[in-house]
Parts: structure tokens; sequence; C-alpha cells
């Protein structure tokens, strides 16, 4: 891995666009969405299509990548970065043609003599900006959708993982025309310009408090947006759960990207009769997948934190559980320098703490003890709601209580991040998790227009004209009464 070629600039920090750039290539790419809005089916699949294959040509350049951005395993990179794109990708080719095809609906009582049909056409120029996480993932996945619905697209994905960047640029501009995908690396300036812009539909990826920013910039344009935000995802584990598999099944969860997940279980509620057995179950899973404590550090299937302010960070809130009574489990070793932090186990650990109250974002798992379910719901209710929630057990009542007292954009029922896999449901969270859904034909509805269409077979609006007639106040009244 140390020996592989880099793509990253050499001169980095000085290779992000100026204003002129992007101001030339936003107005360069009018004319082009102007023109795509009667793209064929086949223009925009031939696109999908050049993407995705691209993307599986550097398949090991995005591996090299995201192991010098924070040592992600091969297998992990396959998994939740080139793997989405092609699924997204695949199902584009399958299924565009019904996507694209005018929906016909029935007429209303007021309408007969009419035909309605909904015409979906694109927005326009669209801006992608994409986090650090899972940087392939997260940009190329929105774009595969914008393309889909025959927009234009300008790309920035993170500043904090330089390679997988210098890898996506590298793709870009090697398949498309800037006027049609651009994409530009850059700090936070590089963005606030880009929102400056009056693009036709913003997709962001990142935190609640950035997404309040960009739909305020949005806003000033009266741009619409996808949103796809986080929170403090809640798992449930009962009584009555398979304990071996929820434990193995919410650790995979948690510890992939070493917790550096929007949908990983932030914490997990597990009923007090079996909390004891799980807690072993989570970390003999841990230890298994790992390594314990320390030795986890050696392990090559564990991907660092991005960098050393976030290392500081999640070990700030280590640090202040720990200093308010939380009891370690299992884990708590801590290598700033390295950005490493052992998968953590914590427990008794008092509301006022900080990792109670922000998103962990890390390989820290808080379990709490619970008797009452309904407190539970409670609790989960008090907070903004997440973008996942995760339950598990073999109760329907338990599960339907979880499932109908509560509000998130997404769940699992005895299963934990993969319904962000499952490209017939919509993603995307609710409130303070996000606006908008994405993925499948529900990102291609997110960055097309859905035009409502009226064509008139026989015009019986024309009774209504001026000047009325002695009968037209019968005929209104008899249709108040059927409408």
């Amino acid at each position: 891995m140390n020996t592989a070629v880099s793509y990253l600039p050499t001169a980095l920090n000085s290779g992000s666009a100026n204003e002129a750039e992007i101001r030339k290539v936003f107005e360069r790419q009018r004319d082009t969405a102007i023109r795509l809005r009667t793209s064929t089916r086949q223009e925009r699949l031939v696109k999908i299509t050049r993407l995705r294959d691209a993307v599986l040509a550097h398949r090991q350049a995005i591996r090299d990548a995201a192991f010098q951005d924070f040592r992600k395993p091969p297998a992990e990179v396959d998994l939740t970065e080139v793997m989405p794109i092609v699924m997204e990708a695949n199902d584009a080719r399958r299924h565009l043609g019904k996507w694209m095809k005018p929906k016909g609906v029935w007429p209303t009582q007021m309408m007969f003599g009419t035909k309605g049909y909904v015409q979906y056409e694109p927005k326009g120029r669209t801006l992608i900006i994409s986090p650090w996480n899972y940087p392939v993932n997260l940009t190329f996945g929105p774009l595969v959708s914008a393309i889909a619905a025959g927009n234009t697209s300008i790309l920035k994905p993170s500043e904090m993982t330089p390679h997988l960047s210098a890898v996506m640029v590298k793709i870009v501009r090697e398949i498309f025309s800037e006027d049609e995908v651009a994409i530009f690396e850059g700090e936070a300036d590089v963005s606030t310009l880009l929102l400056s812009l009056p693009f036709d539909h913003i997709f962001f990826t990142g935190s609640p408090a950035i997404g309040k920013v960009v739909m305020a910039a949005a806003a000033k344009h009266l741009t619409s947006v996808t949103l796809e935000l986080g929170g403090k995802s809640p798992t449930i584990v009962d009584e009555s759960a398979d304990l071996k598999l929820a434990a193995q099944t919410i650790a995979w969860g948690k510890y992939t990207n070493n917790g550096q997940t929007c949908i990983a279980p932030d914490h997990v509620y597990v009923h007090a009769a079996v909390k004891d057995e799980f807690v072993r179950l989570v970390k003999e899973y841990i230890a298994k997948a790992y390594g314990e404590g320390g030795a986890a550090q050696q392990s090559p299937a564990l991907a660092r934190v991005v960098n050393l302010r976030h290392t500081q960070r999640i070990n700030a809130l280590l640090q202040d559980a720990k200093a308010k009574g939380a009891k370690v489990l299992s884990g708590d070793a801590v290598d700033e320098k390295d950005c490493f932090i052992a998968p953590t186990l914590l427990t008794d650990i008092p509301r006022d703490a900080r990792i109670m109250q922000e998103e962990i974002f890390g390989p820290l798992l808080p379990i709490i003890s619970f008797s009452n379910l309904d407190q539970v719901i409670g609790e989960i209710n008090a907070m903004e709601k997440p973008l996942a929630l995760y339950v598990w057990s073999r109760n329907q009542r338990n599960i339907e209580a979880v499932m109908q007292r509560t509000s998130s954009g997404g769940a699992c029922i005895n299963h934990a991040v993969v319904h962000f896999l499952h490209g017939n449901l919509p993603f995307g969270g609710v409130n303070n998790s996000g606006i908008g859904s994405a993925h499948g034909e529900y990102g291609f509805k997110a960055f097309s227009h859905e035009r409502a269409v009226v064509r008139t077979r026989v015009l019986l609006a024309r009774m209504f004209f001026l000047p009325h007639k002695s009968w037209t106040q019968k005929i209104i009244d008899l249709m108040m009464k059927l409408v």
C-alpha cells in the first residue's frame, strides 16, 4: 500500500480553483443545461456507464488513496465506496426509461375532458458538495442521479481527504467536459463561492450545522436543496432480541470506517435483563475483528480517524464522559499522533456528558441499560429526529411501538445501516437530519422538476366564461355537491 502511485497534486493547497475559473465554468454550463433538457435516455446512459466504468478502472487507485487518507482496508473501500456507485449506475441503466416516461394521472371530477400527466424535466445546473467520510460514494452517487435527470453538475469534494479528491478529479476530467460535469477542490472559501451562485439545485451531504448554512445560502436564490445530514442514531435491543446477531451487526455497523458513518449506531439502549450478555458478545466480536484495546492499532481491518483535529474531538468526548463517571467496558486506547482510537464501549454515562448530546462520529459506543421501553421512546423523542433508528426484537408489539411512536429518516428492524444500500427505498433524513431523498428513482426525482401538464380534449370550462348564463349558478351548485 505504501508504494502506491499518488494522485495528489504537488501543490495541493495552491491547486484550488480561483473565482474566475469557477464563474467561467458556471456560465458555460448554462447553455449546456438548456441543451440537456432534450437529452435522450441513451445520451444520459452513455455518461452514467462511462462514470461507472471509470470508477471500476480506478478501483485500485481509490483503494490506495483511501489508505493514504485514513488507512481504510481494501475490502471496506470496495463495499462502501466502489460497490454503491456500481449499484447506483446499474440501477439507472435498468430503469431510466421508466423514470423518464411521463406519468399519466386520472382526471378529477372538475377536470373531465382533459388529460393530465407529470413530465420530468431537468432542474438545470446543480451543485454537489460531498463529505470526507465516504468521498467517492457520496460524490458520484448523487452525480449518477443528476446525470440521469439530465442536469449539469459542479462537484466540490472535501479537502480533508486530499488523495481521494485527487483521484476523483482525475476521473471527472478524463471522462467529462467541464461544461457538463466539473470538479473543484479547495477549502471552505471555494464552497462559499459556489454557494453564492444561483444553482438550480444543491445536493449537500454533511453535518446539520453546515446544512443550515447551505440552506440559508440556497434561500437567497430560492434554490431547491437535498440535505443529507446526520444526528445521534439510536439503537434499541430488547430482551427478546437475537443477542448474538444483534451484537455482531451493531458492532459491524458502528466500527466500519472507525465509526465515521452518518448512519452508524450512535448509542445503544439494551434491556437490563440481557445487557451483560450483549456486552460480552460485542466485546467478543471486537476482539476477533480488531484485537483488544491497544492491539487494535495494529489491525489492518480498522481505519483511522480522518485527522488529528477529529481524533482530539472524539478523545475529548471520551475523557469528558470518564471524568463525569462513565465506566469503560472495553477499549479506551488512544494515540492522537496516529489518529487512533480503539473501539470502545462505555456505560453508566451521565446525561450531562457531552457524548450524550453530540453526534459521536467515531469508535465510541455508549451502552444504556433500560427496563421500560416507553422511557426509551420518550428519550428518543426528546432529541432531534435522527437520520436512522435501529430496533432489535422478536416482540412484534415492541417493534410496532418503536416504529409508530418515533420518527427518523430511515430505520432497520433486526439490522443496521443496510437501508442505505436498498436502491428501491428513499434514503434521507427528516428535519434536523435532512431534507429530501436520494438513491434510485428517488434520486432521479430529487434532481428533476415534476412538471404538471394538463392537455384539453373537450373544453368544458367554456360554460363558465363570461357573461354568465342563467343556468351557470345551477351548474356550480351541482358541482359543489359532486366534487
